[in-house]
Formats: structure tokens, sequence, C-alpha cells
């Protein structure tokens, strides 16, 4: 019998709008982490940001754009089956099925504040978190509260070549 646990990376956002950042570190993690699959589950509302302006509709339409012929990201819109939009929630979720070995991807822009997520310790435990580089964001992030109080077991920082580009500057555009 086969134990060996199916490897989905997570990326979680309201993706307002998506871009090739999130691809860039979509495409990465599957390399180097050996992932199965990505899953770009989109949120209504990030609680640390102001209500998104765009429909969720639209948002999975533009991610669907974004991600062309990358057959191993789906999009998916949770929070009506979760009834939440607290990451905790969605880790639960996913996590019933046994079979499944998650990796929370995020911008290191998103560890500086990680400390401040809901229930983020039992985040930390129910998956592997995954820290991407974002130009600008590297010393806060490894001077982070939840950087110093996780292990490398937990929480890996990863350095490659960035895409210089965020949905906050798009939005401006």
């Amino acid at each position: 019998m086969n134990l060996k646990k199916i490897k989905i990376g997570i990326l979680g956002g309201s993706f307002d709008p998506a871009h090739k950042g999130h691809l860039a570190i979509s495409k990465e993690a599957v390399k180097r982490f050996k992932l199965k699959q990505i899953i770009w589950a989109i949120t209504k509302k990030n609680p640390f940001k102001k209500q998104s302006t765009t429909t969720i509709a639209t948002r999975i339409k533009n991610c669907k754009k974004i991600i062309q012929n990358a057959n191993y990201i789906k999009v998916k819109f949770y929070e009506n089956i979760v009834k939440s939009n607290k990451t905790i929630s969605l880790i639960n979720y996913l996590t019933k099925n046994k079979k499944k070995e998650i990796y929370f991807l995020m911008g290191a822009d998103n560890l500086i504040n990680f400390h401040k997520w809901y229930k983020w310790k039992i985040i930390s435990r129910k998956c592997k978190i995954i820290v991407f580089d974002r130009h600008g964001y590297k010393k806060k992030s490894l001077d982070s509260t939840t950087f110093k109080r996780l292990n490398d077991k937990n929480l890996k920082f990863i350095e490659f070549d960035k895409v210089n580009i965020s949905s906050s500057q798009l939005r401006k555009i």
C-alpha cells in the first residue's frame, strides 16, 4: 500500500489583479518542492486590506487568463464551502484528506504580519509555509516574529529571480 502523500501548494489572496509574480512563485514552488498541484485560493477580502471593487467572478476570470496552459494550477473560491475567509478554515478543510500534504505559499510581505493572522501557529503546524522573497521585503520578513519563532522544518524562505510587480502597483495603473 502506497502511503505517499500528494503535495499540494496553496497560494491564497485577493488576486486583485492576478499577475505574473503569482505565476512565477507557483512555478518555482512546483519545481523546488515537487508539488503535484497549486491552488490559487481567492478570497473576497484580505483582512489586512481594503475591500476589492473587482468582483470574484472577474478576478477568477483574470486568474485563469494569467495561468493559460499551466494546468497544474487550479483557481478556486472556497469561502462558501468553508463558511469563512480565514486561512485556518481553508487549511482545516483541505487537510481532512489525509492523502494531501499542504504547502502554504506566500510573499515575504505577508510574513511580516503573519503572527497577526487568526490561529497562525496552528497553520504553521498543519502545513509547510513557503515564503518567497519580494523586492524590498527581505530584511523585514527575516526580522519578523514568525520567522524568528518557526523552525526550518515549518518555514522555508526562498530566494529566487523575483518578478518586481504587485497587485497594489497594478491597481494604481
